[in-house]
């Protein structure tokens, strides 16, 4: 009887032994042993980034929700994975916890259409930029600003700008401007602008095609001459952690993406991104 029971024993240690064997082959196929590429974005902020209820575009679950994320931010981020051969993982995140998120190691990097500004670089390091763009004025199209061209036009407007951005710092560049309160994100701002609490809000040329394609009684305005800035107020760059081994073979990654292929996750992320946004 202790026999049969010993080789009872021995024939199910044998089975448990072959099923996990088996486990793990599947789990190497399924590529759930890739490193993890916990990416930070506010997934609120079209055409760069956005929440949707499904995978449509080219959508991404977010962690620890229903939701998923698209965009060109997600676009880039999924290039980036793919070049690093890590499993991405996007983590919705606050505008102001991106950087605090990145220092604490929430996440590994920050694709958020993030400009690499000199104040944020002594916090965290930047990759070489991934989009450059330049600044726009969204008001609405039947608004006492619709034809304005200059920034002198907006004298007098009530004005913001998505706080910790060099959106809402520029402004102060109109003269007799009654800048407002600085908003937490643009669905915020478009609110806003809509129910006539503001004249109109700052920003840059794709979330003012994303604003007009979203919403028929905005618009966006190139003023001319437009705000003075560097360039790396108008660029986005993909933010690591102070002296992440990864800054040199993102930039590598970032290199192979042609100027073609840039441009078209732009083009498509405009034309997918929902009118909600």
């Amino acid at each position: 009887m202790k026999k049969k029971l010993l080789m009872l024993v021995a024939a199910m240690m044998t089975m448990l032994v072959l099923a996990a064997c088996g486990a793990s082959d599947e789990g190497t196929k399924s590529g759930s042993d890739k490193k993890v590429l916990k990416v930070g974005m506010e997934a609120g902020y079209a055409p760069f980034n956005w929440s949707q209820k499904d995978d449509s575009n080219g959508g991404v679950p977010i962690d620890g929700s229903k939701e998923f994320a698209a965009g060109y931010d997600v676009e880039i981020a999924k290039k980036i994975a793919e070049g690093l051969d890590m499993e991405l993982k996007v983590v919705k995140t606050d505008w102001d916890g991106l950087i605090p998120s990145l220092q604490s190691g929430a996440i590994d990097l920050v694709i958020a259409g993030m400009s690499p500004m000199p104040e944020r670089m002594e916090a965290i390091d930047f990759t070489e930029n991934y989009y450059t763009s330049d600044y726009v004025i969204v008001v609405k199209a039947d608004g006492p600003y619709a034809n304005a061209t200059s920034l002198s036009d907006f004298s007098g407007a009530k004005i913001t700008g998505q706080q910790a951005t060099t959106h809402y710092d520029v402004i102060d560049q109109i003269e007799g401007v009654k800048k407002q309160v600085a908003a937490t994100d643009f669905g915020a701002m478009r609110v806003q602008l809509q129910s006539g609490a503001i004249d109109a809000y700052v920003s840059e040329r794709p979330e003012g095609i994303s604003a007009e394609m979203a919403l028929k009684n905005i618009k966006y305005i190139v003023p001319e001459p437009n705000f003075e800035a560097d360039e790396a107020s108008t660029a986005v760059a993909v933010g690591l952690k102070k002296g992440s081994e990864l800054r040199e073979q993102i930039n590598k990654v970032l290199a192979e993406i042609s100027e073609e292929e840039r441009q078209q996750f732009m083009e498509d992320a405009i034309a997918n991104q929902p009118a909600a946004q």
